[in-house]
């Protein structure tokens, strides 16, 4: 059966296509397109998971949840010792840490302001509190960002595909030039080829 990636437009499962790319390895993508009108995802996604969100990977007909779930499988089944370090060091716990870090601390600000702000007037009085927290999240990784340019060591690991999203979205909400390293960050991901095959063979994504 292989690998099938249940995709969302504009969403965090773009990432995951990167990794596939870059990882060399044959995958199906099965696409799904959110609503015009409430941006949400389509109600066939809940025929793969209950939840109805995405990313959802099959390998083999078991369907794997969370991105960060995913990530880790991949790199461990297909990396061939490369995109994570090595198991024991330190590098692996930070490695361990970011991973969680990228869809529990850095998208909890990212969610509230895109949710607040269907709000109007009346989610302006939390407002400067969510715009306090992104500024946090967006500085701390700018601060741990390695001269490498990389999160976790010298080259590419799990935690870069992972806070690839984050970073794209302090550089869409007009951060370069407040958080210059992820900037630059942003734009070596966008430059890589495996991204650029991912990219075209996803569709729409508000990222790029």
């Amino acid at each position: 059966m292989g690998i099938v990636v249940h995709h969302l437009n504009n969403s965090r499962s773009q990432r995951v296509l990167w990794l596939l790319e870059e990882l060399g390895v044959p995958y199906e993508i099965r696409h799904y397109t959110r609503d015009a009108v409430t941006n949400l995802a389509p109600p066939e996604l809940k025929a793969v998971h209950p939840l109805g969100k995405s990313p959802l990977l099959e390998i083999d007909g078991r369907v794997i949840e969370e991105s960060g779930a995913i990530v880790q499988v991949l790199c461990e089944r297909y990396g061939k010792g490369a995109w994570l370090p090595a198991p024991g060091s330190d590098d692996a716990l930070r490695h361990l840490e970011l991973m969680h870090f990228a869809e529990g601390s850095a998208m909890t600000p990212i969610l509230l302001n895109l949710y607040v702000g269907r709000l109007g007037e009346g989610g302006a009085p939390l407002k400067s509190r969510i715009d306090e927290q992104l500024a946090a999240h967006f500085g701390y990784l700018e601060a741990i960002l390695r001269p490498s340019g990389h999160f976790v060591g010298d080259d590419w690991t799990g935690a870069d595909v992972m806070l690839s999203f984050p970073a794209e979205i302090a550089v869409m909400q007009g951060g370069a030039e407040a958080w210059p390293k992820l900037a630059a960050f942003v734009e070596s991901v966008h430059a890589r080829p495996a991204w650029q095959r991912a990219r075209a063979k996803g569709g729409a994504y508000f990222g790029s």
